[in-house]
Parts: C-alpha cells; sequence; structure tokens
C-alpha cells in the first residue's frame, strides 16, 4: 500500500516538541536513560499514544509497547520501535525520529480509518545508547535473551547507582515479562549516523544488516614514580604505553581499509597527578567490520600488536571481552519491501550496511527485522549539531508505513 498519507507537519512538530525535553544549549539533547528527563520524555510518549487509541502495557525491563488493533487479535503483531534515551551531548533525532515515525505511521492509519489485520505494536526500548548504563541495547537484549532480567537490573552507573533502581524510581518497572512478547515482524526507522546518503543524493537507506563490533576494556599496568628523579630509561610509564596501543588500534582499521573501523572512546589514567609517572591506564576499544572473518582477523592484530608493546616496554596488559555483537544481516523479504517502496514512491536509494548497533540487530536474531535509514547533515550523530530535513524525516515514515502496512495486511 503506497497511498497512506503521512502528515508530514505533525511528525517534524512531535520530534520538536520531544527535543524539548533534555534541550541543550548547543541545539542537542541530554536525556539519559533512566532520568528525570528520561521519565519526562517517556510520559510524553504515552500521553501520545494513548491519545492516538493504543494500549500500552510496560515490561519489567521498562520497554514500552504501544497496541494498535488489528482485525485479527490472534495473529502476532507486526511492530516499529527505537529509542528515547540520548548520549550526553546527543541529537534530537537519534532514535527518536524511528519512535515518532512509528507514531504518526498509526495516527495516519486512525485518520484514514485503516484497521489492519495484524495488530501494529510501537515499541520504546530501553537504554539503547549505554551511556549511562553499559553495554548499549540493554532492554532489547533482556527481550531477546542476549542478557538475562537479573544482570541487567542489577548493572550500575559510574556514580554506583543500580539500574533496577533507578526503573522503580522514575516509575517505569513494569510487570509484564520481556522475553513473553511475540512479534511478527519488526521495522526500525532510523538516522544515517554517517555521510554517505547525504553524500550521494539518496533519500533513504535499504539496510540490509548491520556490522560486527567487538569491545574491549585494556588495562595497562606499568609503575608510579616521581617525574623528575626517575630517568627514562628506567620507567615502566604505563600511560606511554597506552599511547602507543592506541595508536595502534587505530592502524588496525586503515590497514584492514574498507569499512573496518577501530576507536579508542575512553581511557583513565592513574594517580592523575601532573608529577606522578602513571602506573596504571584503563582504556575502551571499539571494533568493527561487516565481514565476520576480518572481524576475527582484526582482534587477533589488536592482541599481537598491544601484547608486544607491553613486552617491549615491560608494562602489565590485560584485555578483557567486554561485549560481542555479531553481524547480522536483516530479512530479505521485509528489506525488499523497503526497497520496493522507495522504487515506487520514485525515491532515490541504495542498499547499506548499518556500521552503528541498534535494537533491530538483536530483534533480528528471534524476529524478521528490516530497517530506514534517511540522511543526517553531515553525516553528524551523537552530537549536538545532529539535523535532518523534514523532507527527508516524512519520506522515510512513507517508505516505513509502506513496509508495515503490506506486512500486517490491509483488507
Amino acid at each position: 500500500m503506497t497511498n497512506l498519507r503521512i502528515d508530514g507537519e505533525r511528525l517534524w512538530a512531535s520530534l520538536m516538541d520531544l527535543a524539548t525535553i533534555g534541550a541543550t544549549p548547543k541545539g542537542g539533547v541530554c536525556r539519559l536513560a533512566l532520568t528525570d528527563l528520561d521519565r519526562e520524555g517517556r510520559d510524553r510518549f504515552v500521553q501520545w499514544a494513548d491519545m492516538a487509541g493504543c494500549d500500552v502495557r510496560v515490561d519489567q525491563v521498562g520497554n514500552l509497547v504501544a497496541r494498535r488493533a488489528g482485525r485479527d487479535a490472534t495473529r502476532d503483531p507486526v511492530c516499529m520501535g527505537s529509542h528515547l534515551d540520548t548520549q550526553p551531548t546527543g541529537g534530537r533525532f537519534d532514535g527518536i525520529y524511528g519512535v515518532m515515525a512509528g507514531l504518526e505511521v498509526i495516527r495516519a492509519c486512525n485518520d484514514a480509518g485503516i484497521v489492519t489485520d495484524a495488530p501494529l505494536e510501537l515499541i520504546v526500548w530501553t537504554n539503547e545508547e549505554g551511556a549511562r548504563f553499559s553495554p548499549p541495547m540493554l532492554g532489547s537484549g533482556v527481550a531477546m535473551g542476549v542478557f538475562t532480567l537479573d544482570h541487567v537490573l542489577d548493572i550500575r552507573d559510574t556514580e554506583g547507582l543500580r539500574l533496577g533502581d533507578e526503573l522503580r524510581r522514575i516509575g517505569y518497572a513494569g510487570p509484564h515479562d520481556p522475553t513473553a512478547h511475540r512479534m511478527a515482524a519488526y521495522f526500525e526507522a532510523h538516522i544515517e549516523q554517517g555521510p554517505v546518503l547525504e553524500a550521494e543524493g539518496q533519500a533513504i537507506g535499504v539496510v540490509t544488516g548491520a556490522q560486527g563490533q567487538r569491545w574491549f576494556e585494556a588495562t595497562v599496568t606499568g609503575s608510579e614514580a616521581h617525574a623528575g628523579p626517575t630517568p627514562m630509561r628506567l620507567r615502566r610509564d604505563a600511560l606511554a604505553g597506552a599511547a602507543l596501543m592506541i595508536a595502534a588500534v587505530e592502524a588496525i582499521a586503515r590497514e584492514v581499509g574498507g569499512d573496518a573501523c577501530s576507536t579508542v572512546g575512553r581511557i583513565r589514567a592513574e594517580p592523575d597527578s601532573r608529577n606522578v609517572i602513571p602506573g596504571r591506564v584503563w582504556f575502551t576499544i571499539d571494533l568493527r567490520n561487516p565481514d565476520a572473518d576480518t572481524l576475527s582477523r582484526m582482534v587477533a592484530m589488536m592482541n599481537e600488536r598491544l601484547g608486544t608493546i607491553a613486552r617491549e616496554r615491560n608494562l602489565g596488559l590485560e584485555i578483557i571481552d567486554f561485549w560481542d555483537f555479531p553481524t547480522t544481516p536483516f530479512d530479505a523479504t521485509l528489506v525488499g519491501r523497503v526497497r520496493a517502496s522507495a522504487a515506487r514512491r520514485g525515491l532515490t536509494h541504495r542498499d547499506i550496511v548499518s556500521g552503528a548497533g541498534h535494537d533491530a540487530v538483536y530483534v533480528a536474531r528471534k524476529v524478521p527485522t528490516a530497517m530506514v535509514f534517511i540522511p543526517c547533515e553531515g553525516g553528524l550523530s551523537h552530537n549536538e549539531a545532529e539535523n535532518i530535513k523534514p523532507a527527508d524525516a516524512l519520506a522515510g515514515c512513507h517508505v516505513l508505513a509502506d513496509a508495515v502496512l503490506e506486512t500486517a495486511g490491509v483488507a
């Protein structure tokens, strides 16, 4: 079905309204998971879903599910979704666009008097970003059996606050079992978070899958000593060694080439004093590649090169395998519906692999899944300057609606 009218102005107004909750001076949003601002964003979503005639339920990890009844209540729902939490210096559209686009599909169906054969559901997943509680995508991870509920509820933030306690504090610890939620299909609309679509003048990214990711935590151990009396030849400087390791991590992706990425995002040196040679350094490593074998090769390169640096500088090195996110193909039939919709609507489009992790990637482990990407200006995301064009937001929502309605069935 390609003639559902999406109200682009209403969609944009909803995006801008939600962006006021946690707005930053530079035009972005800081709405960390399970904070008071997250509660306010959730409350706004529940209000809008209720106004759209949806029944809203909350599960034990705080995922919100807004359900629009279908003609056949026995059928599993066709679902849409994304997240409302942001990075500390996040933008107005990462995650939020997917939720508001899904809400607009439901609103547009109401406007047109459409009754789908299968129910429609719109899901807000808890803690997708992982900015406050790590790792990311905890709500969808629990629902898909990647993490146990007890483990996730016991995760603590940097201040020692427990996720389960914060979930109860903001009033979103629900009664429903997240693993019991059945879905016939899942669609997620999202900004690309990269520069490809804009650079090529493409309106729609047809996401065929997501590249694999491996996250590690490295601890380099040397010996603390006075910065003045200790000769260079006798030092065991953990920070100097870590600096070489960080450069080696970056060099891996440059050497492998293609879509390979390697990043050190966080670093902590101890004792963090101007005139003390650092004795301990902790840092994170993020390796990504769309090919599983190449990603494994990157991991081997990391272990070999960082181990060599540690031995040459007489340093201790511990590398912990923190998180494994395998390469994930999406459902060919649903991907084909996204591609066909873009073509029928005359929208420029290309197949694309997601370089970022999304809740859709966990959902795809158990449920047929597809994603719709739209361009973001300059490829910026996880940045307060993140921006999209209203026309692109509308185009992506049209494609989402087409694919969802074809899957759910309309008489």
